[in-house]
């Protein structure tokens, strides 16, 4: 069925006066919902507002029910899921301007396409499932919105699932608002199933501590798409496949993301309405993440099925909702807990997933006992014998979730309670208590502003009048705004330095005392783009490190100031330079760090203090420290400007990264990676990406870290050329196409690290370690992005051969 706009014939001026923007060609009403339906050319779809719940509607589609005896119909997109209309007035209007608004009551836009057209236009519902809005009678239809662009919890068969797009599951049966399971691509590519529950996010499919290509998968294919076939396949870019049993055969299918958290394919013949499973991602459904809540342990079988239960002296927090999980019964304190006081409940077999106050290896029952009496977060722990070392570990925890009872687990669980609580046995945990999902649906809407029909000539005036002062106290407020502009400019901009750091628990310096401890800033140990580095002695006697930024307040210099502030202030890891305060006065903006006694990596490489280990020490220190700063922060942190200048090292050879000016940080959940305003980083260091306008991800630092090993490995830098003598001239190449042919040619004969390797060190090194380390650089430094590896794929490499 296709809807047409037709260009009004008669406006009063009441309306106009009502209506000038919202005039519109067509609306469906919700009190006529059962006859203002689309249906598709075939009939095998339908659109329309579907019942959510007591005068509670969604705008949706479902495939068309043939029975009409039948309740609850197979939807496959909702357009309001999380905010339903009311059952009176609510209308899906096609605006004159071009733009499908969903209005609420008469009175309040949820949902819209956002779209602008002066043309004439159609919404058209194809026997696909696809609703599209498109301009009408063009020789190629200009499609200005559909559907398929936006799923949320299921797939139609060659529905395209892209990057920008993620499945996001239902929360029961009967609600259809947003539940706590997640369907997308990730930062590496693979596609994901993630719990984003009210306590903690997680990923639990691909199992998270398997490398990508133990799962089958590659983050190679950065195209990150999938697609559900006709036939029966669904196939995605990172290489995962799921064929469903009845593949080949021609039949109505659907792949969704349950509110259980597993995705399965449905399928049925066109006419029936029994949907049969034919294939699912997960197999046993307690292996996904949060399915029976907090203290909550899930059990399996075949005949019974999934069953939830609370761990013993526990009770349920919702007897309809098991995602809510348990409460204990008791109070237990750091004060009251003590031998005489508490007791330990031996659960066999019974296993939770993460939130491991640490690991103690070969620890006895009895000394992992009174570890966790000591630890005021403890609440339990796993016992587990390892048969390898043939020893047993001990894993204090301080929350019990995704707990997974199991027959075949040679685990146990010591549950800490109260010693006046009933001695529950064991099997408290696997008794008759089916997962019960809430069965209620949203309760009816209370709306206030549905009251009958008021005078609306009288609305109006009384909103114009408001409106008209609204919009003079907007006018006073603006200009007494910009009176006060420039008495506080200065004050608050100082005033903001202060907060962003007050926040991280810095020092704020003065300028003299910083003067003072520099003597004048007279001893200079480093300089860079963004500043001059001297080193200077605190009033405490701290030997520091103090980084004084050029042409402060002026424009990128300021913009760098916030910016390491800012960013430093999250950091915390062993290989990352630690900073102390800062200086924000006037002109002036200063940083102290803690000082590194043997300066930077540029420094050592041009002496003879780095022997091989301390070689290889500060490449493995120094890609644990990106990848902590790439996967570990809860912001995405890109260095931008690796080189050996900016890798610090301590009294003992450890890395530290250093220098956060030119640094982007990043929200994990926005998409656009390509908005930086400038081309950032050092010339021989800079990944391909900059030069070439691409879109700019963590690989960029991938790919200086490559270029930084290669200098320590050869002795060569990168921004000066290699001379090659050649028939008696002398030409110069790059260092990383230099080493790529060196390994082409020594391939040939067996080795070729000898030919590569820094003169200083002489025969002094790991030749095996150090072939590893020289493959892990030239794969970072591939021209490709999405070929080259993420840093923890590097740690991964590095220490397995550490390992071996």
């Amino acid at each position: 069925m296709i809807l047409m706009i037709h260009s009004p014939i008669f406006f009063t001026i009441f309306i106009l006066l009502f209506h000038f923007q919202h005039s519109l060609s067509f609306s469906l009403s919700v009190e006529r919902h059962e006859n203002d339906i689309i249906v598709s050319p075939k009939g095998t779809f339908t659109a329309g507002f579907y019942p959510v719940g007591e005068n509670a509607y969604s705008f949706a589609i479902w495939f068309t029910q043939k029975h009409k005896n039948l309740s609850n119909p197979t939807v496959v997109w909702m357009a309001n899921r999380d905010q339903p209309v009311n059952g009176k007035r609510s209308t899906l209007s096609l605006l004159k301007t071009g733009n499908l608004i969903l209005t609420d009551a008469g009175q309040f836009n949820v949902w819209s396409t956002n779209t602008n057209s002066s043309k004439k236009l159609e919404l058209f519902l194809c026997d696909t499932g696809n609703l599209i809005l498109r301009e009408h009678n063009t020789i190629v239809s200009n499609f200005l919105w559909q559907s398929f662009d936006s799923p949320t919890d299921t797939l139609l068969p060659d529905q395209s699932f892209t990057r920008y797009m993620q499945l996001i599951s239902s929360k029961s049966k009967n609600d259809y608002s947003s539940g706590f399971y997640k369907l997308l691509f990730n930062y590496d590519n693979l596609l994901c199933l993630i719990y984003d529950g009210p306590q903690v996010s997680r990923v639990y499919w691909p199992v998270p501590w398997l490398l990508s290509w133990q799962s089958g998968r590659s983050t190679y294919n950065s195209s990150k798409v999938a697609i559900l076939s006709p036939l029966g396949e669904f196939s995605s870019s990172d290489n995962f496949t799921i064929t469903t049993s009845d593949y080949g055969t021609l039949l109505q299918r659907r792949l969704s993301l349950d509110h259980d958290g597993n995705v399965r394919v449905y399928s049925r013949k066109h006419g029936q309405e029994k949907w049969s499973v034919s294939a699912q991602f997960r197999i046993g459904s307690c292996n996904i993440q949060g399915i029976c809540g907090p203290n909550g342990v899930c059990s399996y079988n075949f005949r019974s099925g999934r069953k939830c239960s609370c761990l013993p002296g526990y009770i349920r927090i919702d007897n309809q909702d098991w995602f809510q999980g348990c409460k204990p019964s008791f109070q237990l304190s750091c004060d009251n807990k003590t031998s005489s006081n508490t007791r330990f409940q031996h659960l066999p077999h019974v296993k939770f997933y993460g939130y491991d106050y640490g690991t103690y290896a070969n620890y006895t029952y009895k000394q992992c006992k009174h570890l966790c009496m000591r630890l005021c977060e403890c609440i339990g722990f796993e016992y587990t014998y390892r048969k390898q070392s043939g020893t047993y570990s001990c894993h204090p925890k301080t929350k019990f979730l995704n707990g997974f009872h199991s027959p075949h687990f040679q685990k146990s669980i010591f549950l800490l309670l109260p010693k006046n609580n009933i001695d529950f046995s064991h099997e408290n945990i696997v008794k008759d208590d089916s997962l019960v999902c809430s069965q209620n649906a949203p309760k009816q809407l209370v709306r206030l502003y549905v009251k009958g029909k008021d005078n609306r000539s009288v609305k109006f005036m009384l909103w114009f009048a408001s409106g008209l002062g609204g919009i003079e106290f907007f006018c006073f407020f603006m200009v007494w705004c910009f009176l006060l502009k420039n008495r506080k400019h200065s004050s608050e901009g100082n005033h903001n330095y202060v907060l962003a750091a007050a926040a991280t628990g810095f020092t704020k310096f003065t300028y003299s005392e910083l003067k003072h401890a520099t003597k004048n800033f007279s001893q200079e140990i480093g300089k860079g783009a963004c500043g001059t580095v001297y080193k200077g002695v605190l009033s405490d006697n701290r030997v520091a490190a103090i980084k004084r930024l050029h042409e402060a307040n002026q424009g990128e210099s300021e913009s760098e100031f916030l910016a390491e502030v800012s960013i430093i202030g999250r950091l915390n890891h062993m290989n990352l330079i630690g900073m102390w305060g800062y200086c924000a006065e006037g002109k002036h903006r200063l940083l102290v760090y803690e000082c590194m006694e043997n300066g930077t990596l540029a420094d050592n490489l041009s002496s003879n203090k780095l022997d091989w280990s301390k070689r290889y020490n500060i490449a493995m220190g120094t890609a644990k420290g990106l990848a902590y700063l790439h996967e570990e922060c809860l912001e995405w942190i890109l260095h931008c400007d690796i080189k050996p200048q900016n890798i610090l090292v301590d009294s003992d050879y450890q890395p530290k990264v250093a220098d956060f000016g030119l640094s982007k940080l990043l929200n994990r959940d926005d998409f656009d990676h390509s908005k930086f305003s400038r081309i950032r980083g050092t010339r021989g260091y800079m990944a391909p990406e900059w030069v070439f306008n691409m879109e700019i991800t963590s690989k960029v630092d991938v790919y200086s870290y490559g270029v930084v090993v290669l200098e320590m490995i050869t002795g060569k830098s990168p921004t000066t050329g290699i001379q090659i003598k050649d028939k008696e001239e002398l030409c110069h190449e790059r260092l990383v196409t230099w080493v790529r042919e060196k390994r082409r040619k020594g391939l040939e004969v067996g080795c070729w690290v000898e030919q590569i390797v820094d003169p200083k060190l002489g025969s002094n090194y790991d030749v095996k370690k150090m072939e590893t380390l020289a493959d892990v650089a030239l794969d970072c430094v591939k021209e490709e992005k999405d070929v080259r590896p993420t840093m923890s794929q590097v740690v991964e490499r590095l220490l397995r051969d550490e390992h071996n």
